[in-house]
């Protein structure tokens, strides 16, 4: 059996309250739970004590067991100095995607293709009566 250590959802509308549980994988979110080990408040203030309460010694043991937990609880794990959690590095998360890498491509040849034509039409008046001038 896989063992998850996840957040339940509780609360009404618009207002969350999650209990954090060790539970069966295949069990819904919401559903059959083996064990609370804690509760979790996101309406509260980050630096408030009562945001997040965790029984560390239940977490030790069922990680101990086997227990995986969600990103989310893997935080709260590492705030609370029962597991190391790895820092993760995505550098490509702020790049565009395909379509507006092309959009952004054709902006800027456009964009080039203006100012050219703006140069060309400085650039023509001014030779124009220089040429006019000679030919008098």
């Amino acid at each position: 059996m896989a063992i998850s250590m996840r957040l339940s959802r509780g609360g009404s509308k618009k207002r969350p309250y999650y209990r954090i549980v060790v539970a069966d994988a295949r069990s819904p979110r919401d559903g059959k739970f083996i064990e609370k080990i804690g509760t979790y408040n996101p309406l509260l203030a980050k630096d408030s004590d009562e945001r997040v309460k965790l029984d560390t010694d239940r977490a030790k043991h069922w990680l101990s067991v086997g227990a995986q937990p969600t990103d989310r609880v893997a935080r709260f794990l590492d705030a609370a100095g029962v597991r190391e959690r790895a820092a993760r590095n995505n550098p490509n998360k702020a790049k565009p995607g395909e379509k507006a890498t092309e959009r952004a491509e054709e902006k800027a040849e456009k964009l080039k293709a203006q100012q050219e034509a703006a140069e060309a039409a400085k650039n023509a008046p001014a030779e124009a009566p220089a040429e006019e001038s000679a030919e008098a």
